[in-house]
């Protein structure tokens, strides 16, 4: 059924309002991926905030207009049937989602990302994005590197008083 012209514009003023709070939009085309496992996608991408569509690539060129600071982007790569996957709090967080998903999935293919700033990136970097650690596991990484000289200082101090307490515990049973 097709769209009338009030559905189009909402859905360009939709698109057009998750590219403006998305820090980075990945593309990605979908040709072979059944239903059921596009629902399973949008089901996994909704736990990290990430919001996945498939919106007509001429309705995304509309809602690229509509946005001021991707006026100026290229949009040529938006091609052949596509998904998208926006999201405003993380930057890495729609690439990790799909490359997690392509790798049960061989048939979803990245095209690319929108940056922030209207830049786009190919599909090799997205896919080097994709492959970095969450901002949760950089998080705990830089929360133990920083406790690790700690936890060795108080197990050093602790060794110490160990060694001393057995020392004093063998004492007394040999009195």
């Amino acid at each position: 059924m097709a769209l009338s012209k009030d559905q189009k514009n909402a859905v360009v003023a939709d698109v057009a309002e998750l590219l403006q709070s998305s820090k980075m939009t990945v593309v990605a085309q979908y040709k072979g991926v059944t239903v059921k496992s596009m629902q399973s996608l949008r089901k996994s991408a909704r736990q990290n905030g990430t919001a996945v569509k498939v919106v007509k690539n001429r309705l995304v060129k509309q809602a690229f207009i509509n946005v001021d600071r991707l006026k100026a982007s290229n949009t040529d790569a938006l091609k052949e049937q596509l998904l998208y996957a926006f999201n405003a709090e993380d930057e890495v967080a729609p690439a990790q989602t799909l490359n997690n998903f392509a790798k049960t999935e061989p048939n979803l293919q990245f095209v690319g990302a929108f940056t922030s700033n209207g830049d786009f990136i190919d599909a090799a970097e997205v896919k080097m994005l994709a492959n970095l650690p969450s901002k949760d596991q950089l998080r705990a990484q830089l929360v133990g590197t920083i406790s690790a000289p700690i936890s060795g200082f108080v197990g050093v101090l602790s060794g110490n008083l160990r060694g001393m307490l057995n020392v004093l515990s063998a004492r007394a049973e040999n009195l």
